[in-house]
Order: structure tokens, then C-alpha cells, then sequence
């Protein structure tokens, strides 16, 4: 064994992705210092008895602000419409208390699933102000010691067409916006509407995350417009685009030509399984179409792409527990994925949401934060394969949460 410089922390036998073996990592300062196996050196331990480690899931499109609302309402709506309008109706009552109280429910349910970065889409508009936004920021500054959280501001419920919303963004963006979102669909001048988000994304130089489209007819779509903004802006490696179902409904031909397309701008995908799953397709009486577009796929041809929460038990899905590893698993299943497909969909709620967010430091790399998680598993297939529990996890070295392995009670033991 090599002597090593004093360590604050080192975790032993942890297997890694990129490791035949368990390896030791030393951290020193919050940060990793050292990989390698058998470290020589006196510090704290901790064994992770070889199983999986990974750097933490990246959920790239949650809403902290909306989340947590099926008490609240009946639930009798039937698509994406009635979604709109009954969070429309409800969030002109939505107190900062409120929402800080709802939004932290979520976020210590991601906290325990895994989850180490997030970015939450805030709608702003003149009949939330502001309240939604000051909220998440607080919720932001209280969950740093588990959890990084980037703020994406945007407008549900259209821009051009909705006075009072352009004036509210600005002021968001200049006082903690962290990226800027765009709704096209729901505006009256959806060309009008994006070329303002980019203006803002460049006045700001802040990047672009869109909720794109929300339908299964491909005859129309802003997809062009997305891609010809990014490439005149250069924006390239900038621009996600949430959703984009439009995709699943491509025939083969139409779909390479796309998936050029995305890659060449170098425009990001994020699909949202649950909520495109429940709200697509339902006016089929039979044969129901999926709506999910195929992220592994893409993600197979050079696009940067990701799998993540979106809305959990509110009017748009009234499900969810904030698991990006259940929704990859989820995916993998609804998108057909074969064994061989298995740790591209692990890519999905890890690498390729960091390569999406531009997160440089993040990953089990010499000189990143010391942030990782540690799954029950000897196999990174078999993170997907068999959703094992997250056993525990760790922020910059400090330890946010442990789980108890379930004990059989034997008759007779």
C-alpha cells in the first residue's frame, strides 16, 4: 500500500462504474482527493462492503412549486387542459409558506431516493407574482447541505398573450433565476414567444429549458424554430427542450431526420415518463398510443438526453415519490429496453442530466465534491433490473441520510 496525505474521510470497498473492483476514495476539504484501492492512511471509515456508488441522480425537470396538490382539488379533469386550468385556479391562492412547505415534502422524499442535484421549473405570472419563486429560492438556501438546487423560471400559461408575465421573468432573472424556460404551446404567438425567451436567456446569459410540446400530432411543431434560434444564438449544448411527446409520434424516416436535428443544434431531450404516460393518449378508446419519446435511443445517435420527475400528485399526475431511480426503471419498461440498454437508462438519471445541466464538478472524479450515494447492488445493470434500496448518502463528506436493510422475522428465531 502507498502512504497517503491525511484524509478527513474514506470510504472503503465502494464499487464504482468505471471499476472492475471496490476501490477506496479519500476525501479531504468536502471534495475527493483520492481513488484507488487499499488507501494507507488514518482517517474515518466508512465500508461500503462493495456495493454500487454513484455521484447521486440529477432530476432536471421537477415542480417543487405545484407539487402535492391532490387534496385540493377533485381530480375530475381528463387531459392536459384541464391540468392547466385547475393549477391556474389554484396557485392565485398559493401562499410562500405554502409552497416552501410542499416543495420541502418533495425534496426530502428525492433526498432519501437518491437524488443530490435538481433543477425546478417556478411559473411566473401575474396570478402567482413572485410568491412560487421566493419560495423554491428559500427552499434552495435551506436543503444546500444534501441537495444543489438551480432554478429555472418560466411562464405556464404563455408570454405575449399574457400581460404582466415579461415584467415578472426580468425580475426573477435578476434576482436568483438561474435558467429560463419557455411554455410555446400556450402562447397565441408561439414564434414570438421563443424568440423572447432567447432574448432574455442571452440578456441574462442564462440557459433555455422548454417545455416544447405536449401532443401526439406531428403535422406541426416548434421544434424548427428551437433549433433554428439555438444555432443563429449560438447556443449550442445550451437548449433542452422538456416533453417533445411530438417525438414518439415520428415515423422511422422523419425520426433520424429529427434526431439530426437535435444533435446537430445541440439541443437536449428530457422525457418525463409519468406525466406523458397518464396525460397522452387519452381519447383513444382502445390501443392507447405511449407518447414516450425513446431517450435511449436518441441518446444512442448523439443527443444529449434525459429521464426525469416532472409533476408529483398534483392535476397533471397524481403520482410520485421523487425516485429518479423508479422513473428509470419505469422508462426502461414502458420504452421496451433490453438488457443491453440497461446502463444507458442508469445514464439517463446521472451523467447525461449533468452533461444537460452544464454540471462540470459533478461525478466520483479527484477534485469534485465529495457527493455520493451507495446502492444495494454489486451490478449497475441491476440498479435498474431490481430497483435496490438507496442505502445512504453523502454531501461534500457529511452524511444526509441513511436507510435500514428490512428484517425477516423467521418463525422460530
Amino acid at each position: 500500500m502507498i502512504t497517503q496525505p491525511a484524509f478527513d474521510l474514506i470510504f472503503r470497498n465502494a464499487l464504482l462504474r468505471s471499476s472492475a473492483a471496490p476501490v477506496d476514495i479519500g476525501m479531504k476539504g468536502g471534495r475527493i482527493a483520492a481513488i484507488e484501492p487499499k488507501l494507507a492512511c488514518e482517517a474515518v471509515e466508512v465500508d461500503i462492503g462493495g456495493h454500487l456508488a454513484l455521484p447521486g441522480f440529477v432530476d432536471t425537470h421537477i415542480h417543487l412549486d405545484k407539487a402535492c396538490l391532490l387534496d385540493r382539488c377533485g381530480h375530475d379533469h381528463d387531459g392536459l387542459g384541464d391540468a392547466i386550468r385547475a393549477v391556474s385556479a389554484m396557485k392565485r391562492d398559493f401562499t410562500v409558506e405554502d409552497v416552501y412547505a410542499r416543495g420541502a415534502k418533495v425534496l426530502e422524499r428525492a433526498i432519501v431516493n437518491g437524488t443530490t442535484r435538481m433543477r425546478t421549473h417556478v411559473e411566473i405570472d401575474p396570478r402567482i407574482g413572485l410568491r412560487s419563486f421566493e419560495a423554491v429560492k428559500a427552499l434552495k438556501r435551506d436543503y444546500v447541505w444534501a441537495l444543489d438546487l438551480s432554478l429555472c423560471v418560466f411562464p405556464q400559461e404563455g408570454l405575449t398573450n399574457d400581460p404582466g408575465s415579461d415584467e415578472l421573468l426580468v425580475e426573477a432573472l435578476r434576482n436568483g433565476g438561474e435558467t429560463i424556460g419557455g411554455c410555446p404551446y400556450t402562447d397565441t404567438d408561439p414564434t414570438a414567444h421563443l424568440a423572447r425567451i432567447f432574448d432574455l436567456a442571452q440578456e441574462f446569459d442564462v440557459d433555455v429549458d422548454l417545455h416544447l410540446d405536449f401532443d401526439l400530432d406531428p403535422s406541426w411543431w416548434h421544434l424548427d424554430e428551437v433549433c433554428r434560434q439555438t444555432e443563429r444564438r449560438n447556443y449550442h449544448g445550451r437548449v433542452a427542450i422538456g416533453h417533445a411527446t411530438k417525438l414518439s409520434a415520428l415515423p422511422p424516416e422523419r425520426m433520424k431526420a429529427a434526431t439530426a436535428q437535435l444533435a446537430k443544434a445541440g439541443v437536449a431531450v428530457t422525457v418525463l415518463p409519468a406525466t406523458d404516460l397518464y396525460l397522452m393518449g387519452r381519447e383513444a378508446t382502445h390501443n392507447a398510443p405511449r407518447g414516450l419519446t425513446l431517450a435511449h435511443k436518441l441518446a444512442g445517435d448523439g443527443v444529449v438526453c434525459s429521464v426525469a420527475t416532472n409533476n408529483v400528485l398534483n392535476p397533471f399526475t397524481p403520482f410520485g415519490d421523487a425516485s429518479l431511480l423508479r422513473m428509470a426503471n419505469f422508462y426502461a419498461n414502458v420504452a421496451h429496453a433490453s438488457v443491453r440498454d440497461f446502463d444507458t437508462c442508469l445514464d439517463l438519471v446521472t451523467e447525461l442530466p449533468a452533461r444537460l445541466m452544464n454540471l462540470d464538478d459533478y461525478g466520483i472524479k479527484i477534485g469534485n465534491p465529495a457527493d455520493l450515494i451507495v446502492l444495494d447492488t454489486q451490478d449497475s445493470r441491476f440498479a435498474i433490473a431490481e430497483l435496490p434500496d438507496v442505502m445512504m448518502g453523502f454531501k461534500e463528506g457529511r452524511q444526509t441520510f441513511a436507510r435500514q436493510r428490512p428484517a425477516l422475522f423467521r418463525p422460530g428465531a
